[in-house]
């Protein structure tokens, strides 16, 4: 067991490099050399990613913030992107890139843009020439399919502007034609399908179906270039979408396309924004030739037959699948396992919200207070590490945040730092995925390391996105501007202050005692509330 200074140098270090290994701290001395360009610069996507490698002693490339999608309404510079890489690519072992940045310009560009199929068609084909121009670098790389919300809310800025009026429509749409095509409609849903359809103006469905008719073009040239040796892995993530709706669908389209591809070259499965750190581990598990094995246990109740928000699938196919994209194999034994990862669910197989600000009758509460099978999923963690074994937790219970209880438990009874790996943010395969890449690489890296890692995780998905954030949007429902959380413009300054207020607290309380968490500060790199970054 480690004890306080251990923890406290640790958490000394992560302030000192604000949880970031830099690429100049270890390149002088790096096991290798590794390009990555994601598919923004949000933290998550690129950074924080990054920094899991870079913990191990990898030296991680990446191109300038500046060619990188940097907003909702900032795209990303694809023909930029492609010089970038071939000018910096000589002397890597291995590339992981995204695709919607180098053929979009990015993730939430991939849904919006005007660019004609044949530009489209030549950025993709740029990768059969880094290939050539690399024989003998691996070549990773990561896309995705559009993602279908269920309405205008969900959507956020990250779609069409004509998705917030028409975006329920659109979706229910989608669903039902899904539905037609595999299981058959009923009477009454065969006259809602006319009915939906009649609402959605025709130029409006015109343009939505154009632009995913080109985007799937642009995956099946994809999967092209993966039978023709190019990736020696590629995988398209299924974002936000539901077990009926335009996603799942085209999902089906592109199954079948790819038949015949083993699932060691490609895979189709749910989630985007953990791919970043899942392909980078599969990158080091390939470079040194480790096939790391995991042990998975789900809390009691539903566990793998949850279909989580924001998901098409059993949370337990969701798992295989990062874990097989990572580099590793889940095993039936904990005493084979190189990682026990325990993944927190409801008993009762719902995903709660981690930010409700105003509950209805029946919302899941992040409350605090222990739910069924909180105080089980507790001592199961307790046992795996009192025995020894390597523990990561992937935290689902609730989207967009940690379970409040479940940290509650963890900090009470010494678990935060006994543990490998932990994710609790956004979507639950974005948590699993990241838990699983970091998880698979956690013991092949120094406990300061990990402890660095495991702070930005507390400080972010229990801190910001379980709390702070929550508290923040309900001091935003006071203004006038019902857009703030989205676009706070002139209220940023005071927002980001209070935050970094907040955060201050949350570390004094939480986390183990250090003066210099109280230098943190806080920015909204988006200029949005959804997402945030520590200096």
């Amino acid at each position: 067991m480690k004890g306080i200074k251990s923890i406290a140098v640790a958490v000394c270090m992560a302030l000192l490099g604000w949880f970031a290994f830099s690429a100049g701290s270890v390149s002088a001395a790096a096991k290798g050399k590794l390009l990555f360009i994601p598919h923004d610069n949000r933290p998550i996507s690129g950074e924080e990613s990054a920094d899991v490698v870079r913990a191990m002693g990898y030296e991680v490339i990446m191109p300038p913030q500046e060619l990188l999608s940097g907003g909702t309404e900032k795209p990303g510079r694809p023909d930029a992107l492609w010089a970038w890489a071939r000018e910096h690519v000589r002397g890597a072992q291995a590339a992981v890139i995204s695709s919607d940045a180098m053929i979009y310009g990015g993730l939430v560009p991939s849904r919006k843009h005007e660019i004609p199929e044949q530009v489209l068609s030549g950025r993709a084909a740029q990768f059969a020439r880094l290939r050539q121009e690399n024989p003998g670098m691996r070549l990773y790389a990561f896309g995705s399919l559009m993602r279908t919300p269920v309405n205008g809310a969900a959507a956020g800025q990250e779609e069409p502007p004509y998705y917030q009026e028409y975006g329920a429509d659109l979706f229910r749409v989608s669903a039902l034609e899904d539905k037609a095509e595999t299981v058959g409609l009923d009477a009454e849903e065969k006259q809602e399908l006319a009915r939906r359809r009649q609402a959605v103006p025709a130029d409006v469905r015109q343009d939505w179906l154009a632009r995913r008719d080109k985007n799937l073009s642009v995956s099946r040239r994809m999967i092209d270039l993966t039978r023709q040796g190019v990736f020696s892995y590629f995988v398209i993530g299924k974002d936000d979408n539901a077990p009926l709706s335009q996603t799942h669908r085209e999902g089906r389209m592109l199954e079948q396309y790819a038949a015949g591809l083993p699932e060691t070259k490609f895979q189709l499965q749910t989630g985007i924004d953990e791919f970043g750190v899942l392909l980078l581990s599969r990158a080091v598990n390939d470079i040194e030739r480790q096939i790391p094995f995991l042990y998975v246990r789900y809390n009691e109740g539903t566990g793998a037959d949850t279909v989580p928000s924001y998901s098409d699938s059993r949370i337990g196919a969701s798992v295989r699948a990062a874990v097989l994209a990572a580099g590793g194999m889940l095993v039936r034994s904990p005493e084979r396992a190189d990682l026990v990862m325990l993944v927190n669910t409801n008993k009762d197989g719902r995903t709660g919200e981690a930010n409700v600000i105003s509950p209805s009758e029946g919302t899941l509460l992040n409350d605090g207070q222990d739910r069924a099978a909180t105080r089980a999923f507790v001592r199961m963690v307790k046992r795996y590490a009192e025995a020894g074994r390597p523990v990561g937790i992937a935290d689902i219970a609730f989207a967009n945040g940690a379970d409040n209880a479940l940290m509650r438990h963890l900090r009470d009874e010494g678990l935060l730092y006994r543990i490998r790996s932990y994710a609790g943010w956004n979507t639950a395969t974005n948590s699993t995925g990241f838990a699983i890449g970091m998880g698979l690489l956690s013991t092949r890296m120094s406990d300061e390391a990990c402890d660095r890692l495991l702070t930005r995780r507390y400080l972010e998905d229990w801190g910001y996105q379980a709390n702070v954030r929550t508290g923040l949007a309900a001091d935003l429902a006071q203004f006038r501007r019902p857009d703030v959380y989205a676009n706070p413009g002139s209220y940023e300054t005071g927002i980001t202050a209070r935050i970094t207020s907040r955060m201050r607290q949350f570390a004094a309380r939480n986390l183990p005692p250090y003066s210099g968490l109280d230098t943190l500060r806080a920015v909204l790199p988006w200029h949005r509330l959804f997402e945030v970054d520590f200096h």
